[in-house]
């Protein structure tokens, strides 16, 4: 397969056109803050794939935005440092972790008599991958991390067309001493670099291996029901993601998610990296509203504001202005130490604020 693959690059290197190699630098690390746009497209094609082939999706209109932050191990609690900070085992050493929302709270909460919140995943980044090392979760306020038995890897590298690896991720996810209750979750990927050329996204056009993820996941949850433990299945459908990564773009420039049910495979969630639109937030009526992120936050803040002429001043605890402007959407805040800050918004005689957290 190797043979084949690179006398193919060959003969279209001859032509003056070839792939490119994707390597651990071209995704994000611990201090990057990415903007991803949000939107909905139950017919677009994510099937599509094959050698130099041209992928236009210059069509999609975002409908909402994200920031993702890429945080950093400093300032972390005693206890999340000593499973994935220097303390730990080289393995589970942690680069970054992130916001994450792929385990199933919505039906956790249907069994469990606790709020779980604040869910973050802790990845390793080195020169041959990108792992998942595991999790941590806010149970009822109180900070819960745990790391996985089993270490499943997101990421091999370098990359190149044709390439196929396979991974396989366990977590046991004890909830003790706050609940008594276990969560398992057992996921299988398996990865294919299906296709390259370029792809045109109202972000712009770049050249890009296309990777396909097959994934499955089994969860289940043990409580105590009447005096005795029982574990209690959570459906997980077998999910596929598929992806488009660029040279240096620390995000995969598309990302399209489907789940398989029955045989049909349907499209859940669509994102893809782009700059920062004041994209008006669902349910605005006439108040000014305010929404900040990422937050916690580490380079830039962004917000975003129903208004098209205001000003806006960033305070810290103690009241003093660290940051004025007008009419902005975003600061740069890599110069302010951590800490807690006000947000506030003023346009025409209305006042919005949000406090934000730097890490």
């Amino acid at each position: 397969m190797r043979l084949l693959v690179i006398a193919s690059v060959f003969l279209w290197s001859f032509n003056g056109i070839g792939q490119i190699t994707i390597t651990n630098l071209d995704f994000a690390t611990a201090g990057d803050d990415v903007i991803l746009s949000t939107t909905t497209d139950m017919g677009i094609d994510y099937s599509s794939t094959g050698i130099n082939h041209v992928w236009d999706f210059s069509g999609l209109v975002p409908e909402s935005q994200i920031g993702v932050s890429y945080n950093g191990m400093s300032g972390v609690s005693f206890l999340v440092n000593v499973i994935f900070g220097s303390f730990a085992a080289s393995q589970y050493q942690a680069t970054y972790f992130v916001a994450n929302n792929d385990l199933p709270i919505d039906q956790l909460g249907a069994f469990l008599p606790v709020n779980v919140t604040d869910i973050y995943q802790f990845s390793k980044k080195t020169t041959d991958s990108i792992t998942s090392i595991g999790y941590a979760v806010s149970v009822s306020g109180t900070e819960v991390p745990f790391k996985s038995d089993t270490i499943e890897t997101r990421y091999k590298f370098p990359l190149y067309y044709g390439d196929q690896y396979s991974s396989r991720g366990y977590s046991l996810m004890d909830l003790n001493p706050v609940y008594n209750g276990v969560l398992k979750q057992y996921r299988t990927r398996d990865s294919e670099v299906d296709g390259w050329g370029n792809i045109t996204t109202p972000y712009g056009s770049f050249d890009v291996l296309r990777v396909k993820h097959m994934i499955t996941e089994v969860d289940s949850l043990r409580i105590e029901v009447f005096g005795s433990d029982t574990w209690i299945p959570i459906p997980i459908p077998n999910s596929t993601i598929y992806e488009w990564i660029a040279d240096g773009e620390k995000e995969p420039i598309l990302r399209i998610g489907t789940s398989t049910v029955l045989g049909t495979e349907t499209v859940t969630k669509i994102e893809y990296k782009d700059n920062y639109l004041a994209l008006n937030v669902d349910g605005i009526e006439e108040e000014l509203t305010t929404v900040i992120f990422p937050n916690p936050a580490q380079n830039e803040i962004h917000w975003k504001v129903n208004s098209d002429s205001f000003t806006y001043t960033i305070s810290s605890e103690d009241g003093k202005i660290v940051q004025q402007g007008r009419n902005q959407f975003y600061a740069d805040i890599s110069n302010l130490a951590p800490g807690i800050y006000t947000l506030l918004i003023d346009s025409e005689n209305q006042v919005a604020q949000k406090n934000f957290v730097k890490k």
